[in-house]
């Protein structure tokens, strides 16, 4: 990891890290410099992620967690400033995804979504204000989709969480200008990634977003000089959208 990364001497949280955008994101910030606290519920691909930037010579801490759970977050945030002392970034890439008419589901389906993609976004942002306030410093970066910006057929569930992201996003960042903390929103088109394995009919994988573009994304968010803040940030594959 380079020792005069762009982050040198940061904290940065990312949920969802063992997989796919999360993953991407967790050691594209390791390679600037940042320590970074893994979390996600997949225990053995935090363990690798985390091994792998240890070999690299970045400092990183995996702790396993279901975002879905309250006190699993706020015990998360706690283990990490505990063991680091602070947070200045926060990435939530955890996600769920699930598609097709909403006649076709019941009330009960939606539910693994809204829990996911939007409550769980809106705890982990509360659980790291404490101490980014008290610092002065932080920078919030969540991650939305371009479903929150353009209606797809199939996917209204899923556009609801996302767009609940941009709002609260948007709101969050109006609340904590006096603070110095910075709230972001990325959002990408699709990307090529686990999640698209248990769907059906998914559009061409090989024309989507690699996992790295939206990593790089995220660090010009992070990175940005105190002074500026990028709030918002539509990543598109170069085809449009899929």
């Amino acid at each position: 990891m380079s020792a005069g990364g762009a982050l040198q001497g940061q904290v940065a949280i990312v949920t969802g890290a063992g997989r796919g955008i999360g993953h991407a994101i967790a050691m594209a910030l390791a390679r600037e410099a940042a320590a970074v606290v893994l979390a996600a519920r997949t225990r053995q691909e935090l363990a690798a992620a985390a091994a792998a930037i240890r070999e690299s010579g970045g400092r990183a801490l995996a702790i396993p967690t279901d975002v879905a759970q309250d006190g699993a977050v706020e015990a998360m945030v706690e283990q990490a400033i505990a063991e680091f002392g602070r947070v200045d970034v926060l990435v939530t890439a955890a996600g769920a995804a699930s598609f097709g008419p909403v006649m076709g589901t019941k009330p009960s389906d939606w539910d693994p979504l809204l829990a996911v993609n939007l409550r769980a976004v809106m705890v982990c942002c509360r659980a790291v204000l404490p101490m980014m306030i008290r610092q002065r410093r932080g920078t919030i970066i969540n991650i939305a989709s371009v479903a929150a910006q353009r209606p797809i057929a199939g996917a209204a569930v899923y556009t609801a969480t996302k767009a609940g992201v941009v709002g609260f996003s948007r709101v969050l960042a109006e609340e904590l200008r006096a603070d110095g903390v910075r709230v972001g929103v990325l959002v990408p088109g699709a990307v090529d990634t686990p999640l698209w394995d248990t769907i059906g009919n998914a559009p061409d994988r090989s024309r989507m977003l690699r996992p790295e573009d939206v990593a790089r994304a995220a660090v010009l968010i992070a990175s940005l000089p105190p002074g500026a803040s990028l709030e918002e940030l539509t990543l598109l594959p170069s085809g449009g959208i899929l």
